[in-house]
C-alpha cells in the first residue's frame, strides 16, 4: 500500500480516537444514570440516596466556614427533624419532596434554581429572596409553626443561611437569571386538570392501597426501609394545610411524575389527582396565617384548606 495513503489512515485513527464522545445524558455515573446534571427520574429505589454533586465528597470544599456551611446545609436538607428540630417538629425533611438532595429529574429539582431570586411569589403576594423560601418552607411542609417553643426561623436563623449555601453551591456554574429547564416540570397541563369537585378521594383511596403501601403504609405514616423511612403524608408529622403540597394540583403534579417510586410516570393525570385529593383529605396541622396569604393575587382552586370568599 502506499505510504501516503498509510500514514494518512493512522492520521485519521488517531485524530478519531483523541477526540472526545459526546457524553450520552442516560449514561451510567457511579451505578445510576443521570438527565443532564439529575439523577434520572427511571431509576430505582437503590439510588435514593445517590448525589451527583455531594459537598461531604467534594474535595474543592475546605474547612473555611463557608464550605462547612454548606456541608451542614446539606446535612440539614437530607435529614431536617434530626439537624433542626426545632424548626421541624414533624417527620418530614427537604429531601422527602426534592428528592435526592434536590438532584432527581422531575422531583422539584433545585439544582440552579438559587440564580433565579428574587422572584415574585403569589401566595405571599411580593418579592421572595431565596431565605425567604427557605423560610416558608420551614414554617408550611415542616410545620415549623406547631413548634410550640422558641421561635420561628426567620431569614437570619443559623440553618437558614447554611440551607441557602448549599442550594447555592448547587447552582455553581449555571447562569444567573436563566430558568433552569428541569424547572418547574412538576405540572400537570390545564387541559388535563379535572375540577375539584369531580375528584373523588373514594378513588383515591383505593389507588394509594394499590400503589403507594409497600412505602406509605395503610396509615400513611411511612414504612420503614433500612435506616430510611417515608415522610408522613398526613396526620400531626406530616406538612401543615398551608403548604404547597396542601393544593391538591400541586400535589397530583409531585405524584404524577415522581411516584411511585419504583416506577415513576406509571400513573395517569387523573389517578394522580385522585390520589391527591385523598391525601388531602386527611387531617394535617393547622397553618394560622393563612388569612396572610392570597392577599393580592387570586386563591386557586385547588387551595382547598383556605375559606372561600362568599358569594355576596
Amino acid at each position: 500500500m502506499n505510504r501516503l495513503v498509510v500514514f494518512g489512515i493512522l492520521l485519521i485513527a488517531l485524530v478519531s480516537c483523541s477526540r472526545p464522545a459526546k457524553p450520552d445524558p442516560n449514561a451510567l455515573v457511579f451505578g445510576y444514570k443521570l438527565s443532564g446534571p439529575l439523577i434520572s427520574s427511571r431509576t430505582t429505589m437503590s439510588t435514593a440516596w445517590e448525589f451527583p454533586k455531594n459537598p461531604m465528597k467534594d474535595p474543592s470544599l475546605d474547612d473555611s466556614k463557608l464550605s462547612n456551611e454548606i456541608r451542614w446545609g446539606f446535612r440539614l436538607f437530607t435529614d431536617t427533624p434530626r439537624e433542626a428540630p426545632q424548626f421541624a417538629p414533624g417527620k418530614v425533611s427537604c429531601n422527602n419532596c426534592h428528592l435526592n438532595g434536590g438532584q432527581r429529574e422531575l422531583s422539584l429539582p433545585l439544582v440552579g434554581v438559587a440564580g433565579m431570586f428574587p422572584e415574585y411569589n403569589r401566595r405571599s403576594g411580593r418579592l421572595y429572596s431565596l431565605g425567604d423560601r427557605v423560610v416558608d418552607c420551614f414554617l408550611r411542609s415542616e410545620n415549623a409553626t406547631g413548634a410550640g417553643e422558641g421561635t420561628p426561623p426567620t431569614t437570619t436563623s443559623k440553618e437558614v443561611l447554611a440551607l441557602s449555601a448549599y442550594i447555592t453551591w448547587l447552582a455553581r456554574g449555571a447562569e444567573v437569571g436563566k430558568n433552569p429547564a428541569w424547572r418547574g416540570q412538576n405540572t400537570i397541563a390545564s387541559s388535563k386538570l379535572i375540577p375539584i369537585e369531580k375528584l373523588d378521594p373514594h378513588k383515591g383511596e383505593a389507588l394509594f392501597m394499590e400503589h403507594c403501601t409497600n412505602c406509605h403504609g395503610e396509615d400513611g405514616q411511612g414504612v420503614q426501609i433500612g435506616d430510611k423511612k417515608p415522610g408522613p403524608l398526613w396526620g400531626p408529622d406530616s406538612w401543615n394545610d398551608g403548604a404547597g403540597a396542601a393544593r391538591i394540583y400541586t400535589l397530583a403534579g409531585i405524584i404524577r411524575y415522581s411516584m411511585p417510586y419504583l416506577n415513576p410516570g406509571s400513573l395517569t393525570d387523573e389517578q394522580a389527582q385522585e390520589l391527591a385529593v385523598f391525601i388531602n383529605s386527611k387531617p394535617r396541622p393547622n397553618y394560622p396565617f393563612k388569612q396572610q396569604d392570597y392577599r393580592t393575587d387570586k386563591l386557586p382552586n385547588d387551595a382547598v384548606y383556605y375559606d372561600r370568599p362568599s358569594a355576596n
